[in-house]
């Protein structure tokens, strides 16, 4: 009988373990999947974790190009509202292209012609009374002057023209850089089909620089004007310490030309006021800076016209009977010494740069112009 008691006790303990082992094999069973979804969902969750980062560093690394560029964006000239984008750049260019496969040549008359006159508070008496006397009154619609000041009184007399383009006075590199930006940000978005820039120190020949551009098309790639050394400038590669580059520009004090075709192409690198930030990297004034972005940057070659005249060039070697041919001219002063045309007509004292004088021989008919 304790036999018995004994083997019952064991039976008993045997199925207690069986059940044990059953219920033990079950709760590992669901502990495994347990385990097993723990794993999966903490897979997922990593996975998402390191998306949400990527997506998040790719965000602050355009927030921070984003903060960069805003550090480097100019200025904007506030009178000209640049700082809007320029969202009908690639229309312009289509509209460009159409005229190109459809016509041989699109007609261009002085209307189309947009030139800018730069300018600075000190020189407004002395220097734009003897343009709005003399060649302005050619092109009273075409002509715009850029200075740094407002100035009511001459906004007046050029009927609106007069841009305060909220740049510095100084003549350093990027008070220069700054307005020639103004100048090409107000060309781009005007509808005229050639930019041509002059300084205040030039007289402008306005029909004959109207017959040379009707004898190129503004839908075609050109930079007109004269470079004032004999050989392309050579600047060291910023990017690259150990090699130059070289490049043709056109003297501003001569003047220069650019067809719309150009001005197009030449707007995502320059448009909103970025003719300055290049200038600064480069290290180089207004004029050379647009042979750097036409030229270097843009492959497109200075055509030279002899016919531009800057105050770099002797005047007096121009011959009386060849001025009705020139575009530009220009003036100087050198201590005592006046840089200036020879030519006969009113008296020096009154007409030291000799422009008076000139536009009376090329437009007799001029109401101040002495009667024969």
């Amino acid at each position: 009988m304790h036999y018995l008691s004994i083997q019952i006790v064991h039976f008993i303990s045997y199925q207690n373990h069986l059940l044990m082992l059953e219920i033990d094999s079950k709760m590992r069973l669901k502990l495994g999947k347990v385990v097993q979804f723990i794993f999966l969902a903490s897979c997922l969750l990593f996975f998402m974790t390191i998306t949400y980062i990527k997506t998040d560093r790719a965000s602050a690394e355009a927030g921070e190009k984003n903060d960069f560029a805003s550090v480097w964006q100019e200025r904007v000239p506030q009178s000209l509202d640049a700082s809007k984008e320029y969202e009908n750049i690639e229309a312009e260019v289509r509209k460009v292209e159409v005229i190109k496969r459809t016509t041989t040549k699109a007609p261009f008359s002085q209307d189309d012609l947009f030139i800018s006159v730069k300018t600075t508070l000190n020189y407004h008496k002395p220097r734009l009374d003897l343009i709005l006397k003399t060649w302005y009154k050619l092109a009273r619609d075409q002509v715009w002057f850029f200075t740094d000041s407002d100035d009511p009184e001459y906004s007046e007399k050029t009927n609106g023209h007069l841009i305060n383009t909220n740049c510095s006075a100084s003549h350093n590199r990027r008070s220069l850089c700054c307005k020639m930006s103004a100048e090409f940000d107000a060309f781009l978005e005007s509808d005229r089909k050639w930019f041509c820039h002059f300084d205040d120190d030039n007289y402008v020949n306005v029909p004959k620089l109207v017959k040379l551009l009707q004898q190129r098309s503004w839908q075609d790639d050109w930079y007109l004007g004269k470079p004032s050394i004999r050989a392309p400038l050579e600047i060291l590669n910023r990017e690259n310490l150990t090699q130059k580059l070289s490049f043709w520009f056109a003297t501003g004090g001569a003047g220069f030309c650019v067809s719309r075709a150009l001005a197009l192409k030449m707007m995502p690198i320059v448009g909103g006021g970025r003719i300055t930030t290049i200038g600064e990297n480069i290290r180089l004034p207004d004029d050379v800076t647009m042979g750097y972005i036409i030229e270097h940057l843009l492959k497109v070659r200075l055509s030279v016209i002899e016919e531009f005249h800057s105050h770099l060039e002797p005047m007096k070697f121009l011959k009386p009977e060849k001025l009705s041919e020139q575009i530009s001219f220009s003036y100087s002063k050198y201590e005592n010494e006046m840089n200036a045309l020879n030519i006969e007509g009113f008296d020096r004292r009154v007409d030291p740069t000799r422009f008076l004088s000139l536009h009376c021989l090329l437009f007799p008919n001029f109401s101040f112009c002495p009667k024969k």
